[in-house]
């Protein structure tokens, strides 16, 4: 609900503070006044595009602030929580316009863009007149209108799933598609790549066994032959033979020295141990330098061709094993194909099934909620004085999309037997009021918390009419905050706040104002829309009838 609505600077306003109330609000007053300057400036500061030149003459800047009540459910509030707002009971949006064009926006005190301003006008108000593109008038609301009256929200949010759903499937089932096309593209490379990797049988580590086993093998002619020199310098030959020599002529003299020679001889056989284990040492070098000819060139064989493989596939040596794994594995899914499609491919059909049968449930929902948007409206036309022109709600097969394949839009036709075609082509300025106010009188249904404005949707009518205009705003009035601008006398006795808005010369400037109105004031002011500049007895009188038929309304319907 909007709480006020302070200006300052804007056109021919310089300072202007109004406290609105719930329930039906009016503005009356001479054409030309300024009540369009009103709604300019709300306007302006819901971020609506508008007018350019706002900014009074003469001033540097204008600035409009407006205050809306938020109550814990108001949509208003999932907002403020997208923009990372926080949301209070209460909602401040102020919006300045320098001299030079600039606009800064601010939403609670915090800098905002103009889309958000909009985003939260599109929760706050509704505009309605007669020239109504931003509401009834634009067809491609049309469909969530009818939802939002039907009571079909849940439907569309399941058919938004089954949407989501079929998306998926097919998302799934063109990528697996493209993929297996790419794959079979290099069916030959894989089948030729896991064959050639088969073949070698890579094993991690291998790579630096084999360049160790290599360059042992590059060094073994030389280091067998220091070896074998060694063995033999120590074998029968050499050294042992000395050493057995040695032994045999000290053990012939040993008698004869009296064991002078036990200590020589003890030693030598420890040495002679020592020289054993050498000899075993040495033997156990050569064996294991021992190889085949063409062990080297094996060895070389098998290092290179790890090597060369993996610089085929721009994977390291130890990586060609677990590289092998992920060819196998595509060339798997390659062979599994078919299968894998053919499951992908139902999998879309049932959402595709899932999703034709939600749509379609929809669409009878809708429809029969277009039954019923059509007897309501008949219902309503009739005491607006259009008994005899037909509202219709029309149905045609658009595109498939999230909310279903329905495109809806209403239609009137004016007369018996004339051709139905929208709104705004078919329905006069006057007609088209009445037609906008009937409707929003149907679709009302959970309109709590918006503020509705009707700019002169009583234009063209009077008398009954008018009357009958007057009552259904104020029906609309008792579960929504309804602003009227209007220069009826019977919708306008019908408010149940009442301002007059005005415009006066101060210092040689125009100046626009607007008054709350008392009670004799609003007599005085209803008389004056009924008979003009004079101002009769007769005139009061009525506009004091007026007044009390008004209050006879408020009290039968308990507002």
């Amino acid at each position: 609900m909007l709480l006020s609505l302070d200006i300052r600077d804007m056109l021919i306003i310089d300072r202007l503070e109004l406290r609105f109330q719930p329930g039906l609000n009016v503005l009356t007053g001479e054409t030309g006044a300024g009540k369009s300057i009103l709604l300019d400036a709300l306007g302006f500061v819901l971020g609506w595009r508008g007018r350019a030149d706002l900014v009074r003459q003469g001033a540097d800047q204008g600035e409009v602030v407006a205050e809306f009540a938020l109550d814990a459910t108001h949509p208003a509030r999932e907002v403020l929580r997208d923009a990372g707002l926080d949301a209070s009971d209460t909602l401040l949006l102020r919006r300045v316009n320098s001299s030079d064009g600039r606009k800064t926006a601010y939403v609670n005190d915090r800098r905002a863009s103009g889309d958000l301003l909009r985003a939260l006008s599109e929760r706050l108000v509704e505009l309605h007149g007669q020239q109504d593109d931003r509401g009834l008038l634009n067809a491609r609301g049309h469909r969530a209108l009818l939802d939002a009256y039907g009571g079909t929200e849940a439907q569309v949010t399941a058919c938004r799933e089954a949407w989501r759903v079929l998306r998926m499937a097919r998302k799934a089932h063109s990528e697996e598609q493209a993929r297996l096309a790419e794959m079979a593209a290099e069916e030959e490379f894989l089948r030729h790549s896991v064959a050639e990797l088969d073949k070698l049988a890579p094993e991690p580590g291998e790579e630096a066994t084999l360049d160790a086993q290599r360059r042992r093998m590059q060094a073994a002619e030389r280091l067998r032959g220091d070896v074998a020199r060694a063995y033999a310098a120590l074998s029968e030959e050499g050294a042992e033979r000395l050493f057995m020599d040695a032994t045999r002529w000290l053990e012939g003299a040993a008698e004869g020295v009296e064991g002078a020679l036990d200590p020589a001889l003890d030693a030598l056989s420890r040495a002679r141990d020592a020289l054993g284990e050498a000899q075993q040492g040495i033997e156990t070098c050569l064996v294991s330098l021992e190889f085949h000819p063409g062990a080297l060139e094996a060895v070389e064989e098998r290092l290179f061709a790890l090597r060369g493989l993996a610089r085929k596939h721009g994977v390291l040596p130890d990586d060609l094993g677990e590289f092998a794994e992920g060819l196998r594995a595509r060339l798997a899914r390659l062979d599994n194909g078919a299968q894998a499609l053919a499951e992908l491919a139902r999998a879309e059909a049932e959402a595709q099934a899932a999703y034709d049968a939600s749509a379609a449930g929809l669409s009878d929902a809708r429809r029969h909620a277009g039954d019923r948007l059509d007897a309501e409206m008949a219902q309503e036309l009739a005491p607006l004085k259009l008994e005899r022109a037909a509202f219709r709600t029309t149905f045609s097969v658009g595109e498939p999309g999230p909310e279903g394949v329905d495109l809806v839009r209403f239609e009137v036709a004016t007369n018996p037997g004339a051709p139905a075609g929208p709104l705004s082509k078919i329905a006069s300025g006057g007609e088209l009021s009445r037609f906008l106010l009937a409707l929003k009188v149907c679709l009302a249904r959970g309109a709590e918390g918006m503020t509705m404005i009707f700019d002169e949707i009583d234009r063209g009518v009077g008398g009954a009419t008018a009357d009958a205009v007057g009552r259904r705003l104020r029906a609309l009035a008792s579960g929504a905050q309804v602003l009227v601008v209007t220069h009826s006398p019977q919708v306008a006795a019908l408010g149940q706040h009442h301002w007059q808005v005005s415009k006066a010369i101060h210092g040689g400037v125009t100046l626009s104002q607007v008054v709350p109105l008392s009670a004799d004031a609003r007599i005085e002011e209803i008389a004056r829309m009924l008979s003009g500049d004079t101002i009769s007895q007769a005139a009061r009188a009525a506009a004091d009838d007026l007044l009390r038929n008004g209050a006879l309304v408020q009290t039968s319907s308990g507002g």
